[in-house]
Formats: structure tokens, sequence, C-alpha cells
């Protein structure tokens, strides 16, 4: 989710890149599973995240709307997000024990945290949340192997693709009367429909990016 903030309030001032080393490790979150209450919309989902879960699980995307996964409206363009329970406000995937039913499919902001990501000079960097994550002593982690994604670099550029994706769609719906039947093709295009797996991910991506940029320009 995009904030509005001075990055030196929320940071301990330094920028991170996959290589280096921070202060992220708590001891696999032993007993605390705070960060996954309460979030509300905030964990919104990409492409990847919903080909993980979905190959995960073994589901397809309207089942994981069941309950699972929700929409929401970030200036006029639809996204998914963790939906959270109705009555305890945690996570829909944190099972009776308080871990991660999911975890080693879980989405990728649930993999930053308490990374985040900030976005300049046409990329982006890492920076530690310094409020966010109340474990005390963590030990020093690279940031690429606390992300723990494979083909990083794929990946890394798979998230500044959809960033600006995303906010060029926003500016294209802004005052469009038919911006309805353009986030159900959003939708269908990068989310209903089904990745053949996540070993092809990256090429299925790219050519659905590719038709929709070009839909856009028609």
């Amino acid at each position: 989710m995009l904030r509005e903030c001075d990055i030196n309030e929320i940071s301990d001032g330094k920028r991170y890149q996959a290589n280096d080393m921070v202060k992220v490790g708590c001891n696999d979150c032993k007993g605390c599973h705070s960060c996954c209450e309460g979030m509300e919309d905030t964990i919104v989902l990409d492409p990847y995240d919903i080909c993980r879960l979905t190959t995960c699980l073994g589901v397809t995307f309207p089942e994981l709307m069941q309950g699972r996964i929700a929409l929401h409206v970030e200036e006029g363009l639809i996204l998914p997000h963790l939906a959270m329970s109705e009555t305890t406000g945690a996570c829909s995937f944190l099972n009776e024990e308080g871990r991660c039913s999911v975890h080693a499919h879980r989405p990728g902001i649930c993999r930053l945290f308490p990374l985040g990501r900030i976005y300049e000079d046409e990329g982006f960097s890492y920076f530690l949340q310094v409020n966010e994550c109340t474990r005390e002593n963590r030990t020093k982690e690279k940031v690429k192997n606390w992300i723990n994604t494979p083909r990083l670099k794929e990946y890394e550029a798979l998230i500044l693709k959809w960033h600006n994706y995303v906010k060029e769609m926003q500016v294209f719906l802004s005052g469009r009367e038919d911006a309805k039947e353009w986030n159900m093709l959003h939708l269908q295009m990068f989310f209903v429909m089904a990745y053949t797996s996540e070993n092809d991910f990256y090429e299925e991506f790219e050519v659905r990016l590719a038709d929709m940029r070009k839909r856009m320009l028609l």
C-alpha cells in the first residue's frame, strides 16, 4: 500500500538494496502475530501474489474471493487485498495457533515486513520501518534472504512494472464514463484469468501487460 508520509519519520534514514544487511530477524516471530491483525484493506496483492496463492491452495481467483481476499478501490482502480476476519480482525490465513497457514506462499508485502519500499529515481529501494514491529533485539539479515523469493531480479522488475502500471491506470481511468468496464478488464486480465504456473508467470505477465497497454492506446 502506498503512503504519503515523511520517510525520515518512519525509517532509520537508510536505503537498502537486495544484498544489504538490515536488522529484521525476529526468531521466526515466535509468540507474535500482531502484524497479521487489524490491517483492514492495506495488504494489497499483485498478480504474482495471486499466482502464488492459487497455485499453493489449488484454487481459482473467484474461490479466493470467498473469504480469503476482497476488493477495494484505490484512486479509481480496483485492486485485491487480503481479507481480515470479521470476528477477530486477523488475516484470513492466520490459523488457530496464530501462525500463517500459507507462509511459504505469503504475499510480497508480508515477506517485506518490517521493510517497506520507496519508489524514486525510476526505481525503488527498501527501507526499515522503525515503528511497526515491536520485537526487540532483532538480528541482521540480508534483504534478499529476508524476502526469500526465487528469481529475485525478475521479481523486483515485476514490482516496478506493476507499480508503474497501477499509477498509469489510475490516471487513465480518471473521469472516464467507462471506468467500470476497464476495471473489469483489468481484473480479468491480471487476476481472474489463471496463470499456467509460477515458473511461467513472468512471461505470461509481460504478454498481458503489453496487451493491456495496447488496448489503452486504442
